[in-house]
């Protein structure tokens, strides 16, 4: 089974449109940046967002880059007609400083503690002096961690991410520690399910690593982190001498 088929052609149609708007919603974060040069979207999963990219910042080089084979195939064959897009699975061959914005959506949650800060070490390498970020991650605690458990129980009952314990757990802001890992490519370490991260842990490293200029939600950011499905920071580097 593909990336799309579990997000944008999900069968449920609320989450097909939640999928489709978390998108859009972290484009508009980078409306304020004007002329980008180089515009990189770090694990790029099908390449939907880089369609979104290419049509925001159309004069930028796109750098789609995605260190799993499988979805880099399928991204490779999503974003076929864009002559924009450079295509990346190894992103040590990104120089240093060459990027003026990056989008990170639907990552940080899937990465143990050693890559989670390997890749914040690889935004602050790839980053130029002015450089900055739009990070987004779903919000797996307090009561969108209760509706997201009852959809995957629906679908899943009984499995790590729709057991009642760990349910309950994260919804009163206790999820479990302790994730299933497994790997997304070889010597690639990952964790498939959303349930147990909790997006205070990476609020707390960005704020020592860089500038935290914005941090908004969607799909009705109104409603702020009690009711919504996802968190986006947007980050600055902090040039130090």
């Amino acid at each position: 089974m593909n990336y799309s088929t579990i997000t944008l052609k999900d069968k449920n149609p609320i989450k097909r449109w939640l999928q489709r708007r978390r998108l859009v919603d972290a484009t508009r974060i980078a409306n304020g940046i004007f002329n980008p040069q180089c515009v990189l979207d770090f694990g790029a999963g099908s390449g939907e967002l880089c369609k979104l990219i290419a049509l925001q910042f159309p004069k930028a080089k796109i750098v789609c880059y995605e260190p799993a084979p499988s979805l880099m195939a399928e991204a490779k064959e999503n974003l076929a007609e864009l002559s924009q897009i450079d295509f990346c699975t190894d992103i040590a061959k990104i120089a240093d400083g060459s990027v003026d914005i990056i989008f990170c959506l639907e990552v940080f949650e899937h990465l143990p503690n050693a890559e989670l800060t390997d890749a914040l070490g690889q935004f602050n390498r790839l980053l130029n002096s002015d450089g900055s970020a739009v990070i987004g991650v779903p919000i797996e605690i307090g009561i969108p961690a209760l509706y997201k458990g009852v959809f995957r129980m629906s679908r899943r009952f009984g499995a790590f991410d729709a057991s009642i314990k760990n349910v309950l757990l994260a919804t009163l802001g206790f999820p479990p520690n302790e994730r299933p890992i497994s790997e997304i490519a070889p010597g690639v370490a990952f964790y498939y399910e959303h349930m147990g991260f909790d997006y205070r842990h990476l609020q707390a490293l960005l704020h020592t690593q860089f500038n935290l200029k914005k941090v908004t939600t969607s799909p009705f950011s109104i409603f702020g982190l009690w009711l919504n499905s996802e968190l986006y920071f947007l980050i600055q580097k902090v040039n130090r001498l």
